[in-house]
């Protein structure tokens, strides 16, 4: 099986069950029938068979903003803003670089990028979703209506509950990810690795300086998101010590893609770096000197 970071434009199929293609005229007309699912820029949907698929129901019809500014300063980002629109919103420059990054890091055309969502790649909860990875890091909070009628907020880190898995019960769709003030202004690093060039992440380490602590962000290299808050100023004991306690919970993640034990070593290294690139960026002392 091949992921959405990994798909090219040529790589689709038929989905020969599907019969039916809904055009909803509201938020009152997303209930699912047996056999439909969601579609939102299908650039995974249409990536494999899904023989048990009889309708879809196109949420890109609902025609919501890609991104807008929120009251208190910070960046509301729609579910179905596609991975290159979300590159033209009105990024701060602590966290423009750190944005394009991880779009790059999905390794798709530009072709797929104008189609594939950000809600799309979280809602996938693969490990290695970079986009899963992003808005995490920048202490994302998915805005979730329910079946009910109503709407719940969740942050990203928890959203994403396993390899494949989220919180959404039946019903619920992800309307939009909310980004606060305080994350789009932070000093942001990433860093990733695979095991070939151009192959999927096999570790994710996205840093944030805050004014209290830096916040690392690990992905990947682990079933679900990790967040890791050290002291404003790490030392390179604490930043070891605290990627090995990924030990105990959840766990190193292990595919075809990195061995639970490189994962581990190469999310210590990752982290040791971001540190380091953060101190760099506020003026601090760097983690080499501190260690």
């Amino acid at each position: 099986m091949r992921s959405s970071d990994e798909q090219d434009e040529d790589d689709v199929v038929d989905l020969s069950t599907v019969t039916a293609w809904r055009i909803p005229a509201g938020r009152r007309n997303l209930a699912l029938a047996t056999g439909e699912a969601y579609v939102a820029g299908g650039t995974f949907l249409f990536s494999e068979p899904n023989p048990r698929l009889t309708g879809l129901v196109d949420l890109a019809a609902l025609d919501w903003a890609p991104w807008e500014a929120l009251p208190d300063g910070g960046l509301r980002i729609g579910a179905t803003c596609t991975i290159a629109a979300l590159q033209e919103a009105p990024w701060p420059t602590a966290t423009a670089r750190v944005v394009r990054a991880a779009a790059d890091a999905l390794l798709m055309s530009w072709k797929v990028q104008a189609a594939a969502t950000v809600g799309g790649n979280v809602c996938l909860a693969l490990p290695a979703g970079a986009m899963t990875s992003l808005t995490a890091a920048l202490a994302g909070e998915a805005v979730v209506w329910t079946a009910g009628g109503e709407e719940r907020r969740e942050p990203i880190s928890s959203f994403v509950s396993g390899v494949g898995t989220t919180t959404l019960a039946p019903g619920e769709v992800l309307r939009a990810v909310d980004v606060p003030a305080f994350a789009l202004a932070a000093p942001t690093a990433l860093r990733r690795i695979s095991l070939a060039e151009r192959g999927r992440s096999a570790a994710v380490v996205v840093g944030r300086r805050d004014p209290d602590a830096v916040v690392l962000t690990v992905t990947a290299s682990t079933p679900r998101p990790v967040v890791l808050v050290l002291p404003p100023v790490p030392t390179a004991a604490s930043v070891r010590a605290a990627v090995r306690g990924i030990a105990d919970f959840p766990g190193w993640y292990s595919d075809p893609h990195g061995a639970p034990a490189w994962r581990a070593a190469m999310t210590e290294l990752l982290a040791l770096e971001v540190c380091d690139e953060l101190a760099a960026l506020t003026g601090g002392a760097t983690g080499e000197a501190a260690r």
